[in-house]
C-alpha cells in the first residue's frame, strides 16, 4: 500500500472530528468520461495511472490548504455535496499561459502547484506563480505522500 493511503486515513479521521468526510471514489465510467473529455478539451494528454488510482479512492481532496483535483462535477454520475476542483477545468485555466502546457496540473496549495512534467517525465512541485522548480519526485505516490504529510502538520 502506498504511504499516501495511510496518510489519507489520518486525513479522514480529522475530517470526521469536524463532521465532514472524504469525497466518494469515482467509478470506472466517470474515469472513462474524464479521459474522453480530456482528449477533446486538452489534447493528447495521458493521465498518470497512479493519479487515477487516487481518484478511485477519493474524488479529489481539499484539506488544510492542499487541493488535489478531482473529476469535474459535470462528468460525475451523481452530484456530490461538496464542490470539487475539477482536473479539466483547472488545467484549462493554467493552460492560458503557454509555458504551463508542459505540465499536467494535479493539485496545488497556496504557494505551489503539484504537476507532472511532460517533457522531463517527472513529478514536480513548482512555485506559484513563478513556476520555479521547488523539488521533483520520482513518482506520483511520493509527491502525494509528501504533500499530505505537510498538510497534516
Amino acid at each position: 500500500m502506498p504511504p499516501w493511503k495511510e496518510l489519507l486515513i489520518e486525513v479522514e479521521k480529522i475530517e470526521i472530528k469536524y463532521d465532514s468526510s472524504l469525497r466518494n471514489p469515482v467509478s470506472n465510467s466517470e474515469i472513462i468520461k474524464m479521459k474522453q473529455t480530456i482528449q477533446k478539451r486538452l489534447g493528447n494528454i495521458i493521465i498518470p495511472e497512479p493519479y487515477i488510482d487516487f481518484l478511485k479512492n477519493v474524488n479529489g481532496l481539499d484539506f488544510n490548504g492542499l487541493v488535489i483535483y478531482g473529476v469535474d462535477e459535470t462528468l460525475l454520475d451523481n452530484e456530490g455535496d461538496e464542490e470539487v476542483q475539477g482536473f479539466i477545468e483547472t488545467n484549462e485555466l493554467w493552460y492560458e499561459n503557454d509555458w504551463q502546457k508542459q505540465y499536467i496540473f494535479l493539485g496545488d496549495y497556496d504557494t505551489a502547484w503539484f504537476c507532472y512534467d511532460l517533457n522531463e517525465r517527472v513529478y514536480v512541485e513548482l512555485n506559484k506563480p513563478s513556476g520555479t522548480l521547488i523539488q521533483f519526485f520520482d513518482s506520483f505516490d511520493s509527491m502525494l505522500s509528501d504533500a499530505l504529510e505537510a498538510s497534516l502538520l
